[in-house]
């Protein structure tokens, strides 16, 4: 069975770097446990709360495109290969 790599990327870290704010500060300030929010910064949760999202965005001052983004599901196989270079021959 392949393993189907995640397309909804989470930038919490991205956004926690450009606050200059510590993982345990944010999860202080919007209510859930570290651990819940390392799952998330992570990319292995499986849902987020529009209620918690709401509170990340109003925590970090920003907009939910600036803590997701949608990228094209691919599998661990597809992953680790690289498509062939599209190569012009010089005339």
């Amino acid at each position: 069975m392949e393993k189907v790599i995640m397309p909804i990327v989470v930038n919490v870290d991205v956004m926690l770097a450009r606050r200059k704010m510590r993982l345990n500060t944010l999860a202080e300030r919007v209510g859930i446990t570290p651990q819940n929010l390392s799952i998330l910064k992570t990319g292995r949760a499986k849902a987020i709360r529009f209620s918690t999202l709401e509170l990340l965005c109003e925590v970090l001052e920003c907009q939910p495109g600036d803590l997701l983004l949608f990228e094209k599901a691919t599998t661990a196989a597809e992953e680790q290969k690289s498509p062939p270079e599209a190569v012009e021959e010089a005339c």
